[in-house]
């Protein structure tokens, strides 16, 4: 009893010894190293790699059960992304064959009534591809020039289209360049249809990115989200041009124009050889057909024999 109560005093006075002196001793012992590194490099080096050989294979079998882990619980939350995401398809494929049937009846049933009214379709468009080489920017007019004119066929009054839809009409046309005054300009008029209810407006810009609809006959069944097209009223497009979507009806009826003027580069302009009005659909720039040749010149008629003396 009495060796180990000597034991314990002597472990303790050590203890204290180490903890007064322990700083002095840290100084010491880091003063050391770095003498022993200045006096012998390669020295100082092999003990370096004898402690990292020595503490790799413990620090790898203690990172596995922490990876393992990992990559359980990633496991666990792409299975449960997969599940979701498995019955939002479900949902969504349920919804869209629901769709298909809906729109193969209205298919048939639409060539059936074109059948029996004799139905003719709108004018046959073409089209050219331009880049946009110029805009305006200016705070009275909204519009943006383009690198082809009436050498290319480009004309007064053609659409000028985005692959979403209508974003404007060509008013000036030079030999080598062209004008597009954009749906957002102040003096932009456009016959525009409602395409839910059938409504039919002036679509008007007012230099702002967004255009409004006035002289509706109706804005109680006008809603946000509604998409604008054309009437065909005018003479000037066909019916059925996308135009833009309504974004407010709070303060009038405001409608987002379907392009991104702010970033293009290229754009369609779009005869549709219209003389008259035209009650047909427009065909979606997808299908439209090549630039039509322009028509050649009248033969000279025959100069008439002159009678006898």
């Amino acid at each position: 009893m009495a060796l180990r109560n000597a034991v314990a005093q002597t472990a303790a006075s050590v203890r204290q010894l180490v903890q007064r002196f322990s700083l002095a001793l840290l100084v010491a012992a880091a003063a050391g190293t770095m003498l022993i590194g200045k006096a012998d490099t390669v020295l100082l080096e092999r003990v370096r790699a004898a402690a990292l050989d020595l503490v790799s294979p413990l620090l790898e079998a203690m990172s596995r059960p922490v990876a393992t882990v990992n990559d359980f619980i990633a496991t666990v939350e792409d299975l449960a992304d997969l599940r979701a995401e498995n019955a939002r398809l479900r949902e969504e494929n349920a919804r869209l064959l629901a769709w298909q049937s809906v729109a193969r009846r209205l298919e048939v049933e639409n060539g059936e009534l074109r059948g029996l009214l004799n139905f003719k379709e709108g004018p046959q468009a073409t089209f050219i591809t331009a880049r946009v080489v110029g805009d305006s920017g200016s705070a009275f007019v909204r519009s943006m020039l383009l690198n082809v004119g009436r050498r290319a066929g480009v004309a007064s009054g053609q659409a000028v289209v985005t692959g979403e839809g209508l974003i404007g009409r060509i008013t000036e046309v030079g030999d080598s360049w062209s004008r597009v005054l954009l749906l957002s300009d102040l003096s932009f008029r456009l016959p525009v249809l409602v395409e839910r209810t059938r409504e039919r407006a002036i679509l008007t810009g007012d230099n702002s990115p967004l255009a409004k609809l006035v002289m509706t006959q109706s804005v109680v069944g006008i809603q946000v989200g509604d998409r604008i097209i054309t009437s065909g009223h005018g003479g000037s497009f066909p019916v059925g041009i996308p135009v833009g979507v309504v974004a407010s009806t709070t303060d009038g009826i405001r409608v987002r124009p379907l392009g991104e003027v702010t970033r293009l580069e290229f754009v369609r302009v779009i005869d549709y050889g219209i003389t008259g009005l035209v009650t047909g659909p427009a065909p979606p720039p997808e299908v439209f057909g090549p630039p039509a040749p322009p028509p050649a010149p009248p033969a000279a008629k025959p100069a008439a024999a002159s009678k006898g003396r």
